[in-house]
Formats: C-alpha cells, structure tokens, sequence
C-alpha cells in the first residue's frame, strides 16, 4: 500500500515556490518475534515466531497537473510508516506502507548534505524511491537447526534511512513567455489559454512561473509565464535566479515587449537588456530561438510599423499583438505551431 500525500491544487502563491528544504526517513523494519507452540497435547512445540515487515519506502513521483513544491514549503518533515513486527504462528509483521511525495514534472531532488543530484523527475507518473524502508528482523522459527532445536534468538529490524532533500523545480515546457514586468504576460497566455495567472497592473504580479495549453488541431503546446525579469537578474537582483531556471527548459522563447511607450529605439533597449541577462546567466539560453512579440496594439495604433522597423534592426521576424482585444493573437499561434515541431510537441 501507499500513502498518497494530498496537495493542495488550489494554493494562492505570495511567495516563490519553486524550491524547498525537507527531511524525509524512510520506516524501521519490524523485529522478528521469538515464540514457541503451544498446542493441545504438544507440551515442547518448536519455535514459531515471524519475521518483521518491511518499513515503507519514501517515494517521489512527478505529475503533469502540478506546478509549484507549496506542500513542502508548508510541511518539512515527511515519515514513511514503520514496519510492524513478527507474530507466533510463523506470521510476518505487515509491511509499513510506502509515502508518496508528488512533486511537479522537472522537480530535481538533490542531497542537501552533499550536493550530490539524486533524481531529475522529467517522466511523469514514473516513480522514484528515494530511500528505502529498513529491512525487518528474522523471528526465531528462522534459527532452528539440528543443534538448537529451541532457539530463543530474534534479531531487531533494520532502522530506516534519513536524508535532507532539496527540491528544485525547473518548469517544463514548450514555450516560456519572458519580458519585464508589466509587459502583459499574464494577459497574453490567458487569451491563449486555458490558464487563469494573476493578473494586476503593478510588477512582479505573477510570482510563480504559470503553466497554460495551446491546443489546436489535435495539438497542444504547453507555455509557461516565467514571472518578469529585471535587469541584474542573472546576479540574482529581484528574484532572477529563481526565474531564470525555468527558462532553461523551455524549447521556444517568446520575447514579450511592452508596445505601449511607442518608440522603437526604446523596445530594442528592453529587448538588448533582457536577452543580456539570459546571455549572462547560462550560454544555454543565450542560444534558444525567440519570437519577439510587441504586444498592446490597442493602445498604439502605429505598433505594426514600429515592429518593421525593429524587425530590420534585428534581422528577425517581430509580431504585433493585443493581449487584451486579441488582436493578431491568431497569427502568433501559428507562428508558435510553426516553430515547435510536433514531434517534439507529443514527447
């Protein structure tokens, strides 16, 4: 059996949960017991005592449905049952029941003494056990032999395994949509999405990155709102290192900018200042491919020719969108169908 931990799906975030610090241990194993039979018209009956059950292992498990590690932020300490001990009759103690931690998909489990990474939980629903219940004693039925047909020993169960964990979850999904605060991220995936991220005109609304679904044509995209980024990020200024991580994984970037101001020279500052703290922060991101799109047509009629201009500059495709009417919404999904390949889309 397992004891499936429940999480609370509907957490309202006003912190970062992206990382947390528990101590799990795994259950002792059961003793062996050390008894005897005694039966009608059988005075000196034989040993007959069971062996111990098992502890319960501490199992993590990754799943597609959740998006952030808040029930390990809430609760630190996780047991796993211990196993109980042997019975006379040659009856073994029951096993303790396995814990189960679900954690969400790219959760990596790392040892908090050592550094060491012990598991990356990109499979979901693929269990992990990381750390095993101890093994239970042996009852004295166990030690009987020619010689000693009356053994009176037991040996006591296996204690169970403790260790310091450090979760850290880097987002997995197809396209993460970056930019500064207040670009209109938030707006952007729920218009595109079944997504429902906090949405609020001041910065940093989105405090967690937030997970929405394309789907078009039998096809699906999973897009993550990384919450905004500053400059100084990759030095860790605001809450740069926690975010950047999750762009790591992402196959596809789409460069967010604020179309509002209405002056190209300064979205290419934003755009030139974002894309240096990627740079800064990992080689890896620096070389992603990215869709820049200038979002808040509504507010700036002149934004499509703005975005020619920026296009040039950059050597690089530039869409225009309203977050907010849905203007050119439709031709950004099928940019993004474009550029992340089904095959990859089905992994």
């Amino acid at each position: 059996m397992r004891l499936a931990i429940p999480v609370d799906h509907h957490d309202t975030p006003t912190m970062m949960h992206d990382e947390a610090t528990i101590v799990i241990r795994s259950g002792n194993g059961g003793d062996g017991c050390v008894s005897f039979r005694r039966e009608k018209y059988v005075p000196e009956g034989g040993p007959d005592g069971g062996d111990g059950g098992r502890g319960g292992d501490v199992v993590i498990i990754a799943r597609r449905n959740l998006n952030t590690l808040s029930a390990f932020i809430r609760r630190r300490h996780w047991k796993a049952p211990h196993g109980e001990q042997g019975g006379s009759r040659n009856c073994s103690g029951a096993k303790g029941n396995d814990l189960v931690l679900e954690v969400p998909c790219g959760t990596l489990v790392i040892d908090a003494d050592s550094q060491a990474l012990i598991a990356d939980m990109t499979s979901p629903d693929q269990p992990f056990v990381v750390a095993a219940g101890g093994i239970g004693g042996k009852g004295n039925t166990r030690f009987k032999s020619a010689t000693n047909q009356t053994p009176r020993k037991a040996t006591p169960g296996q204690p169970g395994t403790q260790l310091s964990l450090r979760l850290e979850l880097k987002l997995m999904a197809d396209v993460g949509v970056i930019g500064f605060p207040n670009a209109g991220k938030s707006t952007l995936l729920s218009r595109l999405s079944r997504a429902t991220p906090k949405i609020g005109a001041y910065p940093f609304t989105t405090l967690e990155p937030q997970p929405g679904v394309i789907e078009r044509d039998g096809r699906s995209i999973v897009m993550a709102d990384i919450p905004g980024l500053i400059a100084g990020a990759a030095e860790g200024v605001g809450l740069g290192h926690q975010f950047l991580r999750h762009v790591e994984r992402c196959r596809l970037l789409l460069h967010l900018v604020d179309g509002s101001e209405g002056e190209s020279d300064a979205m290419l500052e934003r755009i030139e200042v974002l894309n240096n703290e990627l740079r800064r922060f990992s080689p890896l991101l620096a070389g992603k491919e990215q869709v820049v799109v200038l979002n808040k047509q509504d507010v700036c009629p002149e934004l499509p020719a703005i975005a020619r201009e920026i296009s040039q500059r950059l050597g690089l495709p530039v869409l225009t969108v309203s977050g907010v009417s849905g203007e050119g919404l439709r031709d950004l999904e099928n940019t993004l169908l474009q550029r992340v390949p089904e095959s990859l889309v089905e992994e």
